[in-house]
């Protein structure tokens, strides 16, 4: 219920610290985790996130809705935030995508949320008491009333959600262009980007319920998927048992795996370790993470409260080989990512959907299909011998087998290996595929399981010029380019002075009568400040080779260095 104008709000905290403010959104009362975002942008991205369930939002920047909202920017069908807490909501967006307010949005969802109330200090007061169950009201304005319904509520801890936000029936996102691979994605609050970006790399995504079963997972197509995924999603780690044990049956069958975000948390679950509640969380665009093995920092999208237990260096035991963490977040060493070492399975905890936030991380969707390109752990592969059309070469090759049989004791033949698409092959005994490098794989610099062939030297005299890192003059395709026509000296310097933008006014001086060997001398009482040498020309910079423009020579007046210092006023003051 709205009244259409805002009436007088209230915030109460579980520790009792009350905040007053004015309705914003939908007029009544909500109860959640109250927990804090970062980002300056991407406002209905946070709010139609399914990570935030049952919990309050607190936006740290303080102008929100500048932008309003529109219909194709939400990452889901719904608004999923228990509450909405803002500073100087926009009184108008100004934006040509814009449809509606963001107050009109929120009223319209069912929303409550209150405005203008100090965000900085709430902010402060959560990271320095952690996140903790918090109430928005605006029927009643007693805060003893609404802290009492507060610590009612149930925690966040233990809390088994993501049941409440999945899809209740399986549906399928298809390939954009081939299709490449099918992957059987298992919704524990998925956003509507990720089976989108993992759609335009040729991938079907069947997105199943957050109850699917093993079969479920494993029987999306007749011979499997190629890969499973586990989205993000809200709750506690420690309560998702099923999912826990589904993905340990998807880790036992060896087929390759991904998962972000709360797929990490319960990844890590399936290896063994374990997890922990963080004390604020992470929630924003800008945290940085960087890869351990690249050595690179990205500017990454989060948004989870809970994080995984295990060493930063060094390998860990599990029941699948050794694993090893790979990110890590630069703020507080919270592990970011882990992977199995000899088999195809990783995830990260942060977003690389990223929408609205950074692409640094989009990469990540491509390390999963170079993961489904290998062949599985394990797998033995046939490569089928042309037969010989040389006599001689056959009565020699059955000669050396009849010799080898008499020297030995009898052998039985060996079973028959299935090749996959290889017909008829002949029955031999196959080396094993080599562990995958999934350590080498994340570096970005696995080999293929089949070695490189060198390239022959013939192949390199015909190559291509461009290919080589050099183009062919152009005289060698057959022109030439004509030359830049030196300039008439005589026609330079008969130009009339309005060709150049001025007229000389009668009784100024000419350029032939303009001497510039003497500077007259300053007026009395007056103070000329001189180059110390001719002042440079205005030239525009030339750009450099990604089109940027490059530093120019100072074109301004000179810097005068004898004014006082002013001493700086800042201090750490409390909200």
């Amino acid at each position: 219920m709205s009244t259409g104008s805002p009436t007088e709000a209230i915030l109460v905290l579980e520790d009792g610290r009350t905040f007053r403010g004015e309705s914003y959104g939908a007029v009544g009362e909500t109860i959640g985790e109250i927990v804090f975002n970062t980002g300056m942008t991407g406002y209905q991205e946070t709010l139609t996130d399914p990570s935030y369930q049952r919990q309050i939002v607190v936006q740290t920047a303080p102008h929100i809705g500048n932008t309003g909202v529109n219909s194709t920017d939400n990452e889901s069908s719904r608004v999923w935030v228990a509450g909405y807490v803002v500073r100087d909501p926009a009184r108008v967006p100004s934006s040509w995508r814009s449809e509606a307010t963001l107050d009109e949005f929120l009223e319209h969802q069912q929303v409550v949320g209150i405005q203008g109330i100090d965000t900085r200090a709430l902010t402060r007061h959560l990271r320095e008491r952690g996140a903790m169950r918090a109430g928005i009201s605006s029927i009643t304005t007693h805060p003893d009333l609404l802290l009492e319904r507060v610590r009612q509520a149930p925690s966040m801890a233990g809390a088994d959600l993501a049941g409440e936000v999945s899809t209740t029936e399986t549906y399928v996102v298809p390939a954009v262009g081939e299709k490449l691979f099918t992957v059987a994605a298992v919704d524990l609050g998925i956003k509507g980007m990720t089976p989108k970006l993992m759609a335009e790399r040729g991938i079907e995504v069947h997105v199943l319920p957050s109850a699917a079963t093993l079969d479920d997972v494993l029987g999306v197509t007749p011979g499997g998927p190629d890969g499973v995924f586990f989205s993000n999603g809200p709750g506690d780690p420690s309560a998702a048992e099923g999912p826990v044990e589904v993905l340990r049956g998807v880790l036992d069958a060896g087929v390759p795996y991904f998962g972000i975000c709360f797929g990490n948390q319960l990844f890590g679950r399936a290896l063994g370790l374990g997890t922990y509640k963080l004390k604020y969380g992470h929630r924003g665009i800008n945290q940085p993470v960087k890869d351990l093995t690249t050595g690179k920092v990205e500017v990454t999208s989060h948004n989870h409260g809970f994080a995984v237990e295990a060493p930063l260096e060094g390998e860990f035991s599990t029941p699948y080989g050794p694993g090893r963490v790979t990110h890590v977040g630069l703020n507080d060493d919270v592990v970011e990512g882990i992977a199995l070492l000899d088999a195809p399975a990783f995830s990260v905890q942060y977003h690389p959907e990223a929408a609205a936030g950074p692409h640094d991380a989009s990469y990540l969707f491509d390390r999963f299909v170079e993961l489904m390109s290998r062949p599985r752990a394990g797998a033995q592969v046939v490569e089928e011998t042309p037969p010989s059309t040389d006599p001689d070469e056959e009565l020699q090759t059955e000669d050396s087998a009849d010799d080898s049989q008499t020297d030995h004791e009898p052998i039985d033949a060996p079973e028959p290996v299935d090749a996959g698409s290889i017909d008829d092959a002949e029955s031999v005994d196959a080396e094993p595929a080599a562990p995958i490098d999934l350590a080498a794989l994340l570096a970005g610099t696995a080999s293929s399981q089949q070695p490189a062939a060198e390239p022959e030297t013939e192949a390199a005299d015909e190559a291509e010029p461009q290919s080589l890192g050099w183009a062919p003059a152009p005289e060698t395709l057959g022109w030439t380019p004509p030359a830049e026509p030196e300039p008439d000296a005589e026609t330079v310097a008969e130009v009339a002075p309005e060709s150049l933008g001025w007229t000389p006014v009668e009784g100024d001086p000419s350029s032939d009568d303009l001497d510039l060997s003497e500077t007259p001398p300053a007026p009395e009482g007056e103070t000329v400040i001189a180059w110390a040498s001719e002042p440079p020309p205005f030239d525009v910079p030339e750009p450099d080779e990604g089109g940027r423009p490059t530093a120019g020579p100072p074109t301004g007046p000179p810097i005068r260095t004898d004014r006082p210092t002013t001493p700086s006023n800042d201090t750490d003051e409390e909200a």
